[in-house]
C-alpha cells in the first residue's frame, strides 16, 4: 500500500492582497495559476520596516505593483530568490528597478539544454548580485536567514531557514499541495532524495512552500515525500520484470489516477528516477539513459 502523503490543498487568499501571516512574515500571492503552480507563486515579505522579498514571481506587472503596495513606506533591503523558474525570478528586474535592492541567490540557471525542451522553465536571464552558499547566512533589521542549498528540483534551488521564527522557506523543493517535478538534466532525482534526506534533519517547525498553504507537521510530510520517491521506484522495478519498456509505455500504467495532461510532467519524473537507477546499477539502458530508451533490468 502506497504511503499516504498529507496534502493540504486549502488556501485563503485573494490574489494581490498582503496577508500577514507572522509577526515577521506576509505574502501576496500572483495570478498565475497552473498545474505546476497551483494557486500561483506566493511572494514572501520578510521583516518590518527593511524588508526582504523572497521570490518576486513571474514578470507580471500587476504582482510587482501589489508587492509595492504591500511594503509602501517601507525599504526593501534585500531579494531572495529560492530557485530560477520562470514563476520564481523574473520579476526581479522589475522589483530592482522600483526598489533598487541587491538580490541573493545561489546563482544563475543550470545550462539550457541542447534539445530545448526539458527545461523551458528555465530564467536563464537571471544573475545574482550576491552569490549565496550552503550554510551562509544573510542578515536584514530584524530578521536573518541560513541558505541551505537543496539541489534536485534544479540545481541552484536554495530553502532559506528563519531563525527568528523556526520557519523554513522552501521553495519548490517542498510543497503541501503536491509533490514536487524532477526534470533532468537540471532537475536530479539523486540529487532530490539527498537533499530531501538533509531537510528531514533541519528543526524548523514549520515550512513556507512558494506554492500553496503552509506545511504544520514538517517532519511526517517529508518523510512521506522520501517514501514515496522510494515506492515510485518500486513501481518502475516491477514495470521492468515483466520485460524491457520505454517510458512511454510505463507512465500511463504507473500514474493511472492522473490526469493524462500530466504525463508530460510524469514523464520527466521518471526519467530522473530512471537515470538515478541506471547510475546505481538497479536499471539499464540501450544506449544512454534517455527520454525515448528502452529500459530493463540488469541481467535481462
Amino acid at each position: 500500500m502506497a504511503t499516504p502523503i498529507p496534502y493540504n490543498r486549502e488556501l485563503e487568499f485573494e490574489y494581490g492582497r498582503v496577508d500577514e501571516i507572522t509577526p515577521l512574515i506576509r505574502r501576496v500571492i500572483a495570478n498565475n495559476p497552473s498545474a505546476f503552480t497551483f494557486h500561483g507563486t506566493g511572494t514572501y515579505i520578510v521583516g518590518r520596516g527593511k524588508v526582504a522579498i523572497i521570490d518576486p514571481g513571474p514578470d507580471l506587472a500587476e504582482h510587482v505593483d501589489a508587492l509595492l503596495d504591500a511594503i509602501r513606506g517601507e525599504t526593501v533591503s534585500h531579494i531572495l530568490v529560492t530557485h530560477t523558474h520562470i514563476d520564481h525570478s523574473p520579476a526581479v528586474p522589475a522589483l530592482q528597478a522600483a526598489t533598487g535592492a541587491p538580490t541573493y541567490a545561489y546563482g544563475p540557471h543550470g545550462t539550457r539544454p541542447e534539445d530545448g525542451a526539458s527545461e523551458g522553465g528555465g530564467d536563464y536571464d537571471f544573475m545574482p548580485d550576491h552569490r549565496v552558499s550552503d550554510g551562509d547566512a544573510v542578515t536584514g533589521e530584524g530578521w536573518s536567514v541560513e541558505a541551505i542549498h537543496t539541489p534536485g528540483h534544479c540545481s541552484n534551488h536554495l530553502c532559506f531557514s528563519l531563525r527568528e521564527e523556526d520557519a523554513l522557506f522552501c521553495g519548490d523543493h517542498v510543497m503541501g499541495w503536491s509533490t514536487s517535478i524532477v526534470s533532468p538534466p537540471d532537475g536530479d532525482m539523486k540529487d532530490y532524495m539527498s537533499s530531501l534526506e538533509k531537510i528531514a534533519r533541519h528543526p524548523a517547525g514549520r515550512y513556507f512552500p512558494t506554492h500553496g498553504a503552509p506545511i504544520d507537521a514538517p517532519a511526517t510530510y517529508v518523510a512521506a515525500l522520501i517514501a514515496h520517491r522510494h515506492e515510485r521506484e518500486d513501481q518502475i522495478l516491477a514495470e521492468l520484470a515483466n520485460g524491457p519498456a520505454t517510458i512511454t509505455e510505463m507512465v500511463p500504467r504507473m500514474y493511472v489516477d492522473a490526469d493524462p495532461k500530466l504525463y508530460a510532467a510524469a514523464a520527466r519524473s521518471v526519467l530522473a528516477h530512471l537515470i538515478h537507477m541506471v547510475e546505481t546499477d538497479r536499471v539499464k539502458a540501450d544506449g544512454d539513459a534517455g527520454a525515448e530508451s528502452v529500459y530493463r533490468l540488469v541481467g535481462d
